[in-house]
């Protein structure tokens, strides 16, 4: 058993490391919405088809990307990839310095959409206090479950009738009070 928890942290971790770049959250988002290949990918991103392979591939090759179809162009075959966002990125035995890197990945991408902020609602909320256990978990869980919310109707981009939103958000207990089992949240398999 010890094995498989230490290769489920090391297959974590380096899920944790691999989506840690701005270019690769933007390639998550992008492919949440609809399989690309990587010319897909670079047209709509605005990179050379040589990064985006690059990185589809680091993505691939970690797990977080599935190849939906496959299609032959011009003498060699063209992958669609799919981000399959029902799957949570865990930071559980992760290094403060592998959280660091994706928290900072994170910011310069929201940074990245702030500067197309449109008129409309909006929410942004910062916190660091001390609350009961119970309500602890029903915030990890409401926050869970509208991750889920907008992955799942995650649309092409320009689809008619939709909005083009951003949503990030980073919640985790820290040291001082009560750890382990007790605060541990774990989301019912309702929500998944």
């Amino acid at each position: 058993m010890a094995d498989q928890t230490g290769e489920a942290t090391a297959g974590a971790v380096a899920r944790l490391r691999a989506t840690a770049h701005p270019l690769r959250l933007r390639i998550l988002s992008l492919l949440t919405a609809e399989a690309m290949s990587a010319a897909d990918v670079a047209r709509a991103l605005g990179v050379t088809h040589a990064n985006a392979s690059y990185h589809l591939r680091v993505l691939h090759d970690i797990g977080e990307l599935v190849v939906e179809s496959e299609e032959k162009i011009r003498g060699g075959v063209a992958k669609r990839y799919r981000y399959d966002a029902t799957r949570d990125l865990p930071a559980q035995g992760a290094e403060v310095g592998d959280r660091i890197a994706y928290a900072r990945a994170t910011a310069v991408e929201v940074e990245r959409r702030l500067l197309d902020v449109a008129p409309g609602h909006s929410s942004s909320s910062d916190l660091e206090a001390w609350v009961p256990v119970e309500a602890w978990h029903r915030a990890v869980q409401l926050l869970h479950e509208a991750s889920h919310v907008l992955h799942a109707a995650a649309r092409p981009a320009g689809t008619p009738d939709t909005v083009h939103v951003s949503a990030t958000s980073t919640a985790f207990t820290m040291t001082g009070g009560l750890t382990g089992d007790a605060v541990r949240w774990t989301p019912s398999e309702e929500h998944r």
